[in-house]
């Protein structure tokens, strides 16, 4: 299940989904079944602006459509953990929970994006306890000077 965060699209069927997408939109008659194999190709992107992009059509057609919500719930906690916007992953997660309480697949994913959160915070107090580490040895030099003189 973890590598469902670090799947990577290939850049073949990224463009064929561009190409498609481009296609109906310049025709001013997009389908949800273009746009949604577009977005779910860009969330699966190597590159966040791409993973951006991806969202936003997720949710224009989560908002402004009603076939394929579940699957636009599950795209969009995908899009948003992989840019590590992790309380907006949660809150699509859970969304999709009041669906299907019992998807667990989804429930898997909401264990991996908390494991996620959990690493990361775990590693910020780590980079604040070397830098109150590194103030207390900057004091401790000051007061060491001034002693001195």
């Amino acid at each position: 299940m973890e590598d469902v965060l670090d799947e990577v699209v290939s850049s073949e069927d990224l463009k064929r989904f561009e190409r498609v997408y481009h296609e109906q939109l310049h025709a001013a008659n997009v389908t949800q079944e273009a746009q949604f194999e577009y977005a779910w190709c860009l969330v699966r992107s190597k590159y966040s602006a791409d993973i951006r992009k991806g969202i936003v059509l997720l949710e224009d057609l989560y908002i402004n459509h009603d076939n394929g919500k579940r699957d636009c719930l599950y795209y969009l906690a995908i899009g948003n953990a992989r840019i590590k916007e992790y309380s907006k992953a949660l809150s699509y997660v859970r969304a999709f929970l009041q669906i299907e309480p019992g998807n667990e697949q989804v429930q898997q994913l909401e264990r991996l994006i908390k494991k996620k959160m959990e690493k990361e915070g775990l590693y910020g107090i780590a980079v604040m306890g070397t830098l109150v580490v590194a103030v207390g040895i900057v004091v401790g030099l000051g007061l060491a000077i001034v002693k001195k003189t």
